[in-house]
């Protein structure tokens, strides 16, 4: 971003997890109740980042797999004799899909209940800063009145 930027900027999607990334808006004289607020945002995004990149690698693997272990089960080669990628049927491909989430149910769970810890924090957070920078533009109009 510029440097007279005063917003946090996203950026396009991650290849490997398909998050949007932010770059977060550091102002000059960020209090250290903001600065909280602000590392609790990047630690959540690191976290998400994390995450949403392993996950997305194995669903990849395994779906490789397992297409290459069904076509090889019927006798096929991964790519056709125009050589085009050989695939599955919307039903194969549903007993993945349904494997894939069964086998990775505590992962999302744990996940969940994680990101719903994370996101608490940063409302409760963002609720005390608000609430900081209304007794501030308070008592700086009882100032200059």
């Amino acid at each position: 971003p510029p440097a007279h930027s005063r917003n946090d900027w996203i950026g396009p999607p991650d290849k490997h997890s398909n998050l949007r990334p932010v770059i977060f808006y550091v102002p000059p004289e960020e209090s250290p109740l903001e600065r909280r607020l602000r590392e609790a945002r990047q630690e959540a995004q690191a976290c998400d980042q994390r995450f949403w990149a392993r996950h997305n690698r194995a669903f990849c693997q395994e779906k490789e797999e397992f297409i290459y272990s069904r076509l090889k089960a019927k006798g096929l080669e991964m790519r056709d004799e125009t050589g085009q990628k050989a695939t599955l049927n919307a039903e194969e491909m549903a007993d993945f899909y349904k494997d894939f989430l069964s086998k990775n149910f505590r992962k999302h769970m744990q996940y969940n209940r994680d990101w719903y810890k994370r996101n608490f924090t940063i409302t409760f957070l963002m609720g005390q800063v608000a609430l900081a920078r209304g007794l501030r533009w308070l008592r700086w109009k009882k100032k200059s009145v």
